[in-house]
C-alpha cells in the first residue's frame, strides 16, 4: 500500500471517528428532553416501563435515558425533577468507583492487595482479606442476620467496622455485609489523605455535573460509605451514564474503562431474597441480566432504589421511592432516639423511629438527623415484578 493511500484511509477513520465522537451527547446543567422515537425506541415500552414502576404507590421518581438524553420520566403527585431520594446501599456503586480512580493514581496497587497493607487493624484473623474481597462481598467477616445493619444506629460506625472479626476464609462465599463497604473510606482516607465523600465531590461529582445532592456523614464524621447519599432521580442518573460510558466523561476518562470492564462481569450469583430472577454481584454492583438478549446492572438501595444501566445500548432507569428530605444538615444524629432504638432489631428499630418522629414525640432537628425512608416510600410490587420490569428495560432495546 503507497503512503498516498495509507493517508487517504487515516483521514478518512480519523474523520469518522470524530463524527461519532461529536455525536456522543452529555448533558450540562440541564438535561435535554426528547421522544423515545427520535432513539429509535417505541414510546409504548418507554410507557409499560414507567406503567409498571408506578404500580408500586412507593414510587417517587422514574427516569429513563437514551444516548444520554431523557426518553421517558415521571414523578408521584408532589414530588418533581429536583425531589431528593436517598440512596441507602446505592451508595456502595459510588464509594467504590473511587477505587478504582486510587488504582489508575497509583495510590492503591491493586484490587488483590490485602486490606492489611492499608489497615494496620487488619493484621491479625483479617490479615488474608483483599480489597476485592471487600468489594466482592466475600470477605468472610462476621455475618450476621440483618447484615450489620445496626451499625446505621451508633454514633461511630467506623469503630463498629472496625471491632468486626472474622468467621469464614475470604473468598469463599456471597454475603452482602455492610461492614465491606464501611472500610472502604478508611482505605481511601489512608491512601489520600482525605475522606470518601471529599473525593467523590473532586473525582467525580464535580466533573459529571452534580451539584445538588447530600453525602452524609455519622456523628463522628465518618463518611457513611455503605449508605446515605441524598439526590434527584436525574442526578444518579449521571453516575449510571458515567458508567454506561465506560468511565469517560466528555472525553475526561474518570474511571478507567479496565475498572469498568471488570466491574461488569458476573462474579458471584446471590441469594433468591426475594426474586427467582437470577442475579449476580460485582465489584459493588448487582448484574440483574446477563445473557444473549442483554446485559444490565444496577446500583441498589433499601426500600426499591435502582440505577439500572444497559451500557451496550446506552440505556440508563433510575427509579427512587418517596422519601422525607431532612432540613437539617447531611450529618447523622440520634440524640434521644439512638438510646431507645440502639438495643432494637433493625425492623423494630425501624418502625418505632417511624412512629416516633411521624406522631412528633420525637422532632427531627439539629440534635436528630438522619436518612429516613417513612412506609409509604418502602417497595412491594415493584420487588414483586422485579423481573418483568428487567425484561421490559431490556425490551426497550428490542427491534
Amino acid at each position: 500500500m503507497n503512503h498516498s493511500l495509507k493517508m487517504y484511509i487515516f483521514t478518512i477513520v480519523f474523520f469518522i471517528s470524530s463524527v461519532n465522537s461529536s455525536e456522543v451527547y452529555y448533558p450540562n446543567d440541564t438535561w435535554e428532553v426528547v421522544s423515545p422515537e427520535s432513539q429509535n425506541i417505541k414510546s409504548s415500552r418507554v410507557q409499560k416501563l414507567i406503567d409498571m414502576s408506578f404500580e408500586d404507590d412507593a414510587t417517587m421518581s422514574v427516569v429513563i435515558i437514551k444516548n444520554g438524553k431523557i426518553i421517558g420520566e415521571q414523578y408521584a403527585e408532589g414530588y418533581d425533577s429536583d425531589s431528593y431520594g436517598t440512596s441507602w446501599s446505592m451508595a456502595k456503586s459510588f464509594y467504590a468507583a473511587l477505587i478504582g480512580i486510587s488504582i489508575e493514581e497509583g495510590e492503591i496497587n491493586s484490587l488483590d492487595d490485602p486490606v492489611a497493607d492499608y489497615l494496620d487493624y487488619f493484621n491479625d484473623d483479617r490479615s488474608d482479606i483483599t480489597i476485592r474481597d471487600l468489594l466482592d462481598m466475600s470477605s468472610g467477616l462476621e455475618y450476621p442476620e440483618h447484615q450489620h445493619e445496626k451499625m446505621f444506629f451508633r454514633k461511630d460506625h467506623l469503630q463498629y467496622s472496625k471491632d468486626i472479626g472474622v468467621e469464614k476464609p475470604a473468598g469463599t462465599k456471597f454475603e452482602y455485609n455492610n461492614i465491606n463497604s464501611m472500610l472502604l473510606g478508611d482505605i481511601l482516607f489512608e491512601v489520600t489523605g482525605l475522606k470518601a465523600d471529599t473525593l467523590l465531590r473532586e473525582r467525580i461529582l464535580n466533573h459529571i455535573g452534580n451539584s445538588d445532592y447530600k453525602l452524609w456523614r455519622d456523628e463522628s464524621g465518618n463518611v457513611l460509605t455503605y449508605c446515605c447519599i441524598d439526590m434527584s432521580a436525574r442526578e444518579y442518573s449521571r453516575f449510571g451514564l458515567l458508567f454506561a460510558r465506560n468511565g469517560n466523561w466528555e472525553g475526561n476518562q474518570l474511571i478507567s474503562e479496565d475498572f469498568v470492564n471488570e466491574t461488569f462481569q458476573t462474579v458471584w450469583e446471590t441469594p433468591s431474597w426475594w426474586t427467582n430472577s437470577k442475579r449476580y454481584y460485582s465489584l459493588h454492583w448487582w448484574v440483574s441480566k446477563y445473557d444473549d438478549e442483554s446485559k444490565i446492572f444496577n446500583a441498589s438501595g433499601r426500600f426499591g432504589q435502582y440505577i439500572f444501566v444497559d451500557r451496550e445500548n446506552d440505556l440508563i432507569f433510575t427509579r427512587l421511592t418517596k422519601y422525607n428530605d431532612s432540613d437539617y444538615g447531611s450529618v447523622q444524629k440520634w440524640g434521644i432516639l439512638g438510646y431507645i432504638v440502639s438495643w432494637m432489631g433493625v425492623e423494630t428499630a425501624i418502625g418505632v423511629s417511624r412512629f416516633l418522629i411521624n406522631t412528633g414525640i420525637i422532632k427531627r432537628s439539629t440534635n436528630v438527623n438522619t436518612p429516613n425512608t417513612e412506609a409509604e416510600g418502602s417497595s412491594k410490587e415493584f420487588y414483586e415484578q422485579y423481573g418483568e420490569i428487567v425484561d421490559a428495560m431490556a425490551d426497550l432495546s428490542r427491534d
